[in-house]
């Protein structure tokens, strides 16, 4: 099994702790969404660095795109959804159902939003450009003030 680093990150939307596991961030959670983490070792690495560096340019506005190795558990079905999620352009959105039909299971929109709530590499894997199908921000693990935050900021 491979060594587990971790890292936190103080975002202007709260602390987030970005996890690796020497070859690819395996994720990047809102501390206060997701209280309970797995022990890792709090050791600091190029990666992890790389992580905070491009977060940081993010939430500054000079970045609309991760390029980090990502490795995250899930279904072929689940990461299927997350590919999906990460061609939606930064400041837009689409609905699970348009996901759904983006991934060859038009009645998976109900499936789209699982896959999205077990999104662990949250931001990187925007699953806050994820909507509902009348327009209106549904379920985020971060929040729905978070994920309007983050819509806000991805469009100015």
């Amino acid at each position: 099994m491979m060594n587990t680093h971790s890292t936190c990150y103080n975002s202007p939307l709260g602390q987030i702790r970005i996890s690796e596991n020497g070859q690819s961030i395996t994720a990047i959670k809102f501390v206060d969404a997701h209280p309970t983490q797995p022990e890792t070792d709090e050791t600091e690495t190029p990666l992890l660095r790389e992580a905070v560096r491009q977060l940081s340019e993010y939430f500054g506005g000079k970045r609309q795109h991760f390029d980090l190795p990502l490795d995250q558990p899930g279904t072929g079905f689940q990461k299927r959804i997350w590919r999906a999620l990460c061609t939606i352009p930064c400041g837009e959105t689409r609905t699970y159902g348009q996901i759904a039909v983006a991934v060859g299971c038009p009645k998976g929109a109900r499936a789209v939003g699982m896959a999205c709530n077990r999104n662990a590499i949250t931001i990187a894997v925007p699953c806050h450009r994820v909507i509902g199908a009348n327009g209106k921000l549904t379920g985020y693990a971060g929040g729905l003030e978070r994920k309007r935050q983050l819509l806000a900021i991805e469009r100015r």
